[in-house]
């Protein structure tokens, strides 16, 4: 009787095809609770601990936030509170964020909340990318709280006046600029593909503008990948 090769044995194919559906479901499994560790926010007690999360709590409204490169990683990464030399945060350097910087976690968790619902409402994903989602018809916001164009000295800011729900002019920051923009898009016209009026109230603009500063304090492992090479923006040239 001529020796069957093991190729063509169904047995074999049999046994492979469940210890691969095996091996894969326990893979899946594991990776599921590794992503949900991953992309759990984090608290008011980490930031004041120095313990990093990809994900930070919501009190990193009170914090300065930049973008730097990490030599170890090899591309940039989202300092909070100053650089301790190393690419690391050392979540100490704070900034005004509508003339706080003592956001509680209540109050920040809130403001957060708002600005999400505002951006869901809104549909700001029918023309922006947030996150990776959304559309390529407007900028990607993902980290549009570090785009250079709303820094002191950038384009942006200078073209706003920004005021208040009375009317009445504010003190220039770049949260109250993007405020201004987003209440009156059509005033500043700074694309030709212009942002409509949506109807933003003052509220609803500190909301969002609260969940950009949020999104760009999200560790992202370099997304957007061209957002460094901005003009002008962190080793952008």
């Amino acid at each position: 009787m001529a020796k069957k090769s093991v190729w063509t044995d169904n047995r074999f194919w049999q046994r492979s095809a469940a210890w691969i559906t095996g091996f894969s479901a326990v893979l899946l499994i594991w990776l599921t609770f590794d992503s949900i560790g991953q992309i759990s926010m984090g608290s008011d007690a980490d930031l004041k601990n120095g313990i990093t999360k990809r994900v930070p709590g919501p009190t990193v409204i009170n914090y300065k936030i930049t973008y730097e490169m990490s030599t170890k990683r090899g591309h940039e990464v989202p300092i909070i509170g100053g650089n301790d030399g190393k690419g690391m945060s050392l979540f100490q350097e704070k900034e005004t964020f509508f003339g706080r910087d003592d956001w509680s976690e209540e109050e920040a968790g809130a403001l957060l909340h708002l600005g999400k619902l505002g951006s869901q409402t809104k549909n700001c994903m029918n023309c922006h990318t947030l996150l990776g989602n959304g559309a390529y018809y407007a900028p990607d916001l993902t980290k549009s709280w570090l785009d250079p164009a709303w820094e002191k000295e950038g384009p942006m800011q200078a073209m706003t006046n920004p005021s208040d729900e009375n009317g009445n002019l504010l003190p220039w920051s770049k949260e109250q600029a993007m405020a201004e923009f987003l209440m009156h898009p059509s005033t500043y016209p700074t694309h030709a593909r212009m942002m409509p009026n949506l109807g933003i109230t003052y509220e609803e603009a500190k909301g969002i503008v609260a969940f950009l500063k949020h999104m760009s304090s999200i560790d992202t492992n370099g997304f957007p990948r061209n957002f460094g090479k901005m003009k002008g923006a962190v080793h952008g040239k």
